[in-house]
């Protein structure tokens, strides 16, 4: 005889909001925040890089504080407003950061992007002008190994400009760099009450 699965040995779905939208996912309480949002949300701003929370590749924003979700279990995310690169802005109308990083071609490989890019849009939704060595300190722990740092700083400046001037950031026709900055379309934690406890000791940074 065939056996049977019982059913309540599958976990229920977790409900996340991600983007200003509620949906459930099918997923083991412990699994990355970033595996969900790839593989089952389809949401590939978020890239994998060290698995650490190290390089800073897979930082989405938690409740408005950019976090690292490759240490991050799903289960940490209920409850809370999870923000990725394609919540920031579309193609047609790309988010002042993104516009920043598109003016500058803040890119090379563009990997690092993501993390980048968030990382800026966490300081500037809790400090909106600050100083060229606060957005140095911010950046320190995310890493670009194409050694696009000068233009980064640039793109970074240059977002702070834009919120100051309420920049209603137009499309770009620079195609090469608004793929790599997440408009094109489609489908940490620390400072986070009840992330960085829950990730298993992992570093946020």
């Amino acid at each position: 005889m065939g056996s049977t699965v019982n059913s309540s040995c599958t976990p229920p779905p977790i409900r996340l909001s991600v983007n200003g939208r509620e949906c459930d996912v099918p997923a083991a309480p412990g699994t990355a925040l970033l595996h969900v949002l790839r593989n089952d949300l389809a949401l590939n701003g978020p890239k994998y890089g060290c698995g650490l929370g190290e390089c800073g590749a897979c930082t989405v924003l938690i409740d408005g504080v950019a976090a690292r979700s490759c240490v991050i279990p799903v289960r940490a995310a209920q409850g809370r407003a999870v923000v990725t690169l394609e919540g920031l802005g579309t193609r047609e109308q790309p988010g002042t950061t993104q516009q920043a990083f598109i003016d500058c071609q803040a890119a090379q490989c563009g990997y690092c992007l993501n993390g980048m890019i968030m990382t800026v849009e966490a300081l500037l939704r809790r400090n909106p002008n600050p100083t060229e060595d606060a957005l140095r300190s911010e950046l320190h722990h995310n890493l670009c190994r194409c050694g696009t740092h000068v233009e980064i700083m640039q793109a970074a400046l240059r977002a702070v400009r834009l919120r100051a001037e309420g920049a209603d950031a137009p499309g770009s026709q620079v195609e090469s760099v608004a793929g790599v900055v997440g408009v094109a379309g489609g489908a940490g934690g620390a400072g986070v009450p009840g992330v960085a406890g829950v990730a298993d000791g992992g570093s946020t940074r």
